[in-house]
């Protein structure tokens, strides 16, 4: 593994032990180099994803993009990392198993989508906000308005 602070090739485990959900082997490294230390997490990847864009475009995907777009519409609300995290890997897992090798950015927006809706509608509405390309604040009122209703049953 490339040391992240002088690019030297080797480095030492020092310790590894589980990810809070289990999803994931935490490594903690020290590097052969310089002596830094640093973290490194290792999943399983069942298979190769390729996200097919909207406007045709192909792009590997990528769980950290995933990861950003949800922290951001989750931030600054009180939502416990582990289940931010689970979000995640309950999404990625079944694009993995889904059987196909492209997956449409839609698709895995929707799954945002519904992720978000039981996690908090506040992440909900501003994650909506982006992916429906909210332009006025009539469009909020509307989307906030349904997810009200939906809420009351």
């Amino acid at each position: 593994m490339r040391c992240p602070f002088c690019g030297h090739e080797d480095s030492q485990v020092k310790d590894s032990r589980p990810s809070e959900d289990g999803a994931a082997i935490r490594r903690r490294r020290q590097c052969e180099g310089c002596a830094a230390r640093f973290t490194t997490f290792e999943r399983i990847q069942l298979r190769e994803l390729t996200v097919l864009k909207s406007e045709g475009r192909r792009e590997p995907f990528e769980r950290e993009k995933l990861m950003r777009s949800i922290a951001i519409a989750t931030r600054k609300r009180q939502i416990d990392p582990v289940r931010i995290e689970k979000l995640v890997s309950g999404i990625q897992r079944q694009l993995e198993t889904g059987g196909e090798g492209e997956v449409a950015s839609h698709r895995i927006g929707e799954m945002v989508m519904e992720g978000l809706k039981g996690l908090d509608s506040v992440a909900y509405i501003r994650f909506a906000s982006v992916y429906r390309d909210f332009s006025e604040a009539r469009d909020f009122e509307e989307f906030a308005g349904h997810v009200s209703e939906v809420a009351k049953g």
